[in-house]
């Protein structure tokens, strides 16, 4: 299991990077593109959407990344900024107040189309985000930073865990992740950080250890609130993983999970700027 598990995230990782620094902008749209309509598939599959239902569902979801890769190509900068701000907006009421409220209270939701309507909501401004960081300066290395941040929380987490998990987090939500594991990821995030503070940043930010250390910590429990998230709904849907695409990962929805409430909002921060 471990050894698919790391065979698969090198192969991903060779691929990620072909595309973010070599190939043409173009690729990564179509990357983020393709993606996106796997998660769309899987949470299709997730929702109980029948199986013209699901295709049905993928294609809304393709038409909608379309329309947003042809708004940005047919206008500047300036005139993009309201629009995705919007759709980060509805990101952030999403994960600060829904999915809270959703995970404490154990919601469940049976009903298909409303689940595909807060698939909607996880996988588009997750999309949006991964190409607006792709195009914001210096690209696209903020992007690298952030999911690169999130990655080591994830790894942090697991080994932590494995080896020193004893107390639950969430297990009603998530039997296999401990508090240990939270803290483990913390840990191993400070010392990402701190490496990205002495080693990539300019002279003009080197003041800024405190502040990144700071939101680097909500970064990482963003990023268990999206993992708590998907792994409620898989729960829901009485399945162990979103799909079996990636051997030792499960679907793109597995990988992505802690990703999708993360990036929409270091979007908007920086967009706000």
């Amino acid at each position: 299991m471990l050894k698919s598990r790391v065979i698969t995230a090198i192969i991903l990782l060779v691929i990620l990077l072909l595309v973010l620094f070599v190939l043409p902008t173009a690729w990564w749209v179509g990357f983020v593109v393709v993606m996106t309509m796997q998660g769309a598939l899987e949470w299709a599959k997730l929702s109980r959407l029948s199986g013209k239902g699901s295709y049905l569902y993928a294609g809304l979801t393709l038409a909608m990344l379309l329309a947003l890769v042809w708004f940005d190509a047919s206008h500047d900068k300036a005139s993009q900024t309201v629009p995705h701000l919007v759709v980060y907006g509805f990101s952030a009421l999403l994960w600060f107040l829904v999915v809270p409220t959703w995970l404490i209270a154990g919601w469940k939701l049976e009903n298909p189309k409303a689940m595909g309507l807060v698939g909607w909501m996880v996988l588009i401004p997750t999309a949006l985000a991964m190409m607006d960081l792709h195009a914001m300066s210096p690209s696209p290395w903020i992007l690298l930073l952030i999911m690169g941040l999130v990655w080591v929380a994830d790894i942090g987490a697991y080994f932590t865990g494995r080896k020193f998990g004893k107390r639950k987090l969430a297990p009603r939500i998530s039997p296999g992740k401990t508090i240990e594991g939270v803290a483990g990821a913390m840990f191993f995030v400070t010392i990402y950080i701190c490496l990205v503070w002495v080693f990539a940043l300019n002279n003009g930010a080197r003041g800024l250890l405190a502040i990144l250390l700071f939101a680097s910590w909500w970064w990482v429990a963003l990023a268990v609130i999206g993992d708590l998230f998907e792994s409620a709904i898989k729960r829901q849907a009485g399945v162990k993983d979103s799909g079996t695409l990636l051997p030792g990962h499960g679907g793109v929805l597995d990988r992505i999970d802690a990703l999708t409430s993360t990036l929409p909002l270091a979007a908007m921060v920086i967009l706000l700027q």
